[in-house]
Parts: structure tokens; C-alpha cells; sequence
């Protein structure tokens, strides 16, 4: 058993300490915002917050996740999706397919959270989520007026 603290809530999951957190947030949690996307930490899609860092779980095994870490899925930015990023994302439309947005949100949601005014090369430097629709120029408008409406 492994004890976690996920969106606020203490759990205890029953898997093997190599299980990647992906797979524990996904089906011992049942919080499927979080999505498996490559497998080796390059696309980004199963992005989360530990203790506010976004962190690719795909490749983070459980048992490096300790008890008193604060682990943030898509489904806990906020309490009714209301974050800056989320009701930016929302008003100018950016998912197509959407498959790789909770991800992409979770990553901007730390960077405006470390730099709540980022510059475009600031945006490009933090975002480096893939997204195969390519939306990259209605994510960087998202972040801009997320950082606004965060102002």
C-alpha cells in the first residue's frame, strides 16, 4: 500500500512501487484527465503538479512519490474548472482533438504560476507539451490572457 495526496485528499493505492503514477492516477484513482500519451516522458499528455512542479507521470514511479507530496491532477486545478488557464482555454476555443490539453493546461498553469507575466519565449521555453493538432498559436493566446485575467 502507498499512501498519496492527491487533489487534497490522502488515498492509499495498492500497486507495485515500479508502477508508473500514470497508471495509479488513472486506474486505481479513476481521474482520467491525466492521459498516457508516448510512455517516455516526451509528449506531455499525462502532465501533473507534485508540490506545484509539472511533472510527466508516464515515467515516475509510485514508489518516488512520498506521502507528504501534493499531487495536483487536471481534475483538482480547481474546484468548478474556473482556473485562469482553464476559462482561457475555454474562450478562445484552443482544443481540436483535445486529447493533449489537461496536459497542456497543467503545464501553463505552473508556468503562470512561477511567472505570472511570461514573455512569448518564456512560453515557448516552458511548453514543451506536443500537441498533434498543432493549436501552439491558441495556446500561447490562452496563456497570455490567463495571465491576464490571473492579473
Amino acid at each position: 500500500m502507498a499512501r498519496l495526496n492527491v487533489n487534497g485528499k490522502a488515498v492509499e493505492v495498492d500497486a507495485e512501487p515500479d508502477t508508473p503514477l500514470l497508471w495509479v492516477i488513472r486506474e486505481q484513482l479513476g481521474l482520467t484527465g491525466t492521459k498516457y500519451g508516448c510512455g517516455v516522458a516526451q509528449c506531455g499528455a499525462c502532465t501533473v503538479h507534485i508540490d506545484g512542479a509539472p511533472v510527466r507521470t508516464c515515467i515516475r514511479p509510485l514508489s518516488s512519490v512520498k506521502p507528504e507530496q501534493k499531487i495536483v491532477t487536471i481534475e483538482g486545478l480547481s474546484p468548478n474548472a474556473n482556473h485562469p488557464v482553464q476559462a482561457a482555454w475555454l474562450e478562445l476555443d484552443v482544443p481540436q482533438c483535445g486529447y493533449c490539453q489537461s496536459g497542456q493546461m497543467m503545464a501553463a498553469a505552473a508556468l503562470l504560476k512561477n511567472t505570472p507575466k511570461p514573455t512569448d519565449a518564456q512560453i515557448v521555453s516552458a511548453m514543451s507539451n506536443i500537441c498533434r493538432c498543432g493549436t501552439y498559436n491558441r495556446i500561447k493566446a490562452a496563456i497570455k490572457l490567463a495571465a491576464k485575467k490571473s492579473a
